[in-house]
């Protein structure tokens, strides 16, 4: 007995000597960057006087990977400039970070970027182990000093080992990341990676009574109405080729057994352009069990998209299929996990006329979105689509409806069959805008329908790009719940979001080049290059960022207009093409020479960027005509070479002058601002409201 006490005392001290080991808490320096440290989260200790502008930091809230860890902490208020403990948590890459003031640090903003990270104070969460020894890209490790003999600090592959030995926050907290585990072995990804899971939970089903009663006569009486001749009407009430689904299907072969789960197909493979839905990998079988959300909830953070659903609420849809609709909206919002540092939804009727049913602020989480779209009557009318995007573009999408700026417009359009107006140009309007427009069509019109439809390939001339990943065709209303998982995945890729508004797909951008005698021919073609490497990373096309360009001497000169080239590879050509002028130097008479041939043919949607390059003073006054720019909305840039006046690129370029304004000794070295620039016109761009 006295041995079995001995052995309890000794173990029970044991255990509490365990209990009072420390963490120990690496620290960096100031100028580590996140994308430097391979642990996707960690705890680290940042020294004083990291609140340097030397410490470059990209984003708000969510920052670029190649961000100084520290500074970034000062900047989200996780620490001041006496340094501290902080936490910080790899996630996805964005499409876009937006810089602010913050703490006295500056953020500067970046239109992507491939891994982002999140910093908070340096309290560890509950089932995380945290490394004493942070893991760097270039192998490196901190070496940890404790003085205390029971901690034993790994380096070289023991760290490995012991990282990838450590518990793994677990799916309903853990953030996505970019970064996988580090591992001692070779194994294929896909096994090395965790695999979410899902929560189990009896999804709510409503028995709709109304559904029990089949009035195939209104319905035929509709189509005749809405779609058409009677002849072609009566082809949507019967057995479509290939679908296996009639029309006008009795009660009971869509009634579900009340607290059955919903069925909703996962997305098993990536997308592929040309891959139907039900050619693979969708069975009916296939079940995903939301998980239940608390009633204020942040949302999914890698989804941050602000959502309008354009539902379909004409009468040629019938009752059933308005509440099948209804079904497939809740379930969507119960699987984008709707919150405040998530996606956002809203929802837009549309018949004769669109209607709001409740904009993106008016909830904050999928349970009360679910609960609202329950409650949606019919409108009925005709199914007029343009008019509902023209709508949409036009009032949707503002400060006072919950638009967050940061986060990309989605537009996801449900039709039955066709629209019954034309939708390319409202399409265009919208796009141009910035929203990213998916369709969703049930039921396409069979060939002997064609005939009514108002405007053939509506979808082509609606979707924000033509390759398959922005519409999804669905054969009947009741294999609606198989596109739940492929949407919201497509519609959460913020990367391929490619017609959202950004720094580098808004803008027209007007180079104003001297041509005169003292350039020279070796240096025009080094001015040519110039603004070629500035043009070549923006998004062009007659859509998106438009390029033109005008030469000056004691003339000027038209090389090409915002709307002469409409791709890339066309722009670049062009300005290869253009051939030195020689003369004298009227920068005055250019700019205004540009304003009226280039910007003043701008759309209205777009940023006017004005870039100038000279390398003499000008011959004529500048002030008036840049004056006259910058009042018309001109973003005007003035790059000086060698003899070029600072008191005229002052004059020319748009306040601050600093940031607006560069100057270089000798054509050569135009090159280093590059990057300035561009990073310049974004930081400008998302400092500005998004719409």
């Amino acid at each position: 007995l006295g041995a079995i006490l001995i052995c309890t005392y000794a173990a029970k001290e044991a255990t509490r000597k365990m209990k009072k080991v420390k963490l120990y808490v690496p620290q960096i320096d100031c100028d580590v960057k996140a994308g430097k440290i391979i642990n996707p989260e960690f705890i680290a200790k940042c020294p004083p006087g990291c609140q340097d502008v030397k410490h470059r930091v990209y984003g708000t809230d969510i920052y670029a990977s190649f961000s100084s860890v520290c500074s970034a902490a000062i900047h989200s208020g996780a620490i001041d400039n006496t340094g501290g403990k902080i936490l910080v948590q790899k996630v996805a890459g964005h499409s876009g970070y937006r810089g602010s003031f913050s703490n006295g640090v500056r953020s500067l903003s970046l239109p992507r970027w491939r891994e982002s990270f999140l910093v908070s104070e340096g309290k560890p969460r509950k089932g995380v182990t945290y490394p004493s020894t942070l893991e760097y890209s270039s192998s490196k490790s901190t070496a940890v000093k404790s003085g205390n003999d029971c901690v034993n600090v790994p380096t070289g592959d023991a760290v490995r080992k012991e990282y990838q030995t450590s518990p793994v926050p677990t799916p309903a907290t853990q953030m996505a990341t970019t970064t996988p585990t580090p591992t001692t072995t070779m194994t294929d990804p896909s096994t090395t990676m965790p695999k979410p899971t899902t929560t189990p939970a009896t999804t709510r089903t409503t028995a709709v009574a109304a559904a029990a009663k089949t009035r195939p006569g209104l319905h035929r009486v509709r189509d005749i109405v809405f779609r058409g001749t009677s002849a072609s009407a009566s082809n949507r009430n019967v057995l479509r080729p290939n679908t296996g689904i009639q029309r006008q299907e009795p009660a009971a072969a869509f009634r579900r057994a009340a607290g059955s789960p919903a069925h909703l197909a996962i997305e098993t493979d990536l997308w592929k352009p040309g891959l139907s839905l039900f050619d693979t990998g969708y069975s009916s079988k296939e079940e995903l069990n939301p998980k239940p959300l608390e009633s204020i909830s942040q949302g999914n953070p890698n989804c941050k998209v602000d959502l309008s659903f354009l539902m379909d609420g004409s009468w040629s849809i019938g009752k059933r299929r308005f509440q099948l609709q209804k079904q497939f909206l809740g379930n969507v919002a119960q699987a984008l996990g709707i919150g405040s540092a998530g996606p956002l939804m809203g929802i837009i009727q549309y018949g004769d006329d669109p209607s709001t049913e409740f904009n993106l602020k008016t909830y904050a989480n999928s349970k009360d979105v679910r609960n609202a779209i329950e409650k949606i009557s019919q409108k009925g009318g005709l199914s007029n689509v343009g008019k509902a995007l023209s709508f949409v573009n036009k009032n949707f999408f503002s400060d006072a409806n919950g638009n967050r700026g940061g986060a990309p417009n989605v537009v996801v359009v449900m039709v039955d069959g066709w629209p019954t107006d034309r939708v390319e140009e409202a399409s265009r309007l919208a796009r141009e805008s910035g929203i990213n427009i998916f369709f969703v069509t049930i039921e396409v019109a069979a060939e002997s329908e064609n005939q009514n439809i108002v405007e053939p390939n509506f979808v082509d001339k609606a979707v924000c790009r033509t390759n398959g990943f922005y519409s999804i065709n669905v054969p009947s209303w009741f294999s609606l719940h198989k596109v739940v998982q492929p949407l919201v995945k497509r519609v959460c890729d913020t990367d391929r979001l490619v017609c959202s508004k950004t720094c580098l797909n808004s803008a027209d951008i007007g180079f104003v080049i001297d041509g005169s005698s003292s350039v020279g021919t070796s240096n025009f073609r080094t001015v040519l290059q110039f603004v070629a490497n500035i043009s070549k990373e923006f998004e062009i096309s007659d859509t998106d960022t438009r390029i033109g360009a005008v030469q000056y001497t004691y003339e000027q000169r038209l090389e090409f207009s915002f709307d002469k080239y409409s791709t890339k590879q066309d722009v670049l050509s062009a300005i290869k093409r253009i051939s030195y002028w020689s003369g004298g130097t009227s920068t005055g008479a250019a700019i205004s020479y540009a304003l009226e041939e280039l910007f003043s043919k701008s759309k209205p949607n777009k940023r006017k960027v004005m870039i100038l390059i000279t390398d003499g003073r000008s011959y004529d006054d500048v002030r008036v005509p840049a004056l006259a720019a910058h009042q018309s909305g001109v973003i005007a840039y003035s790059i000086g070479v060698a003899w070029a006046a600072q008191d005229e690129l002052e004059a020319i370029a748009t306040d601050p002058d600093k940031e607006h304004s560069f100057f270089v000794d000798e054509f050569d070295n135009l090159y280093r601002y590059v990057n300035q620039i561009i990073q310049n016109i974004c930081t400008e761009f998302n400092s500005q409201p998004r719409n």
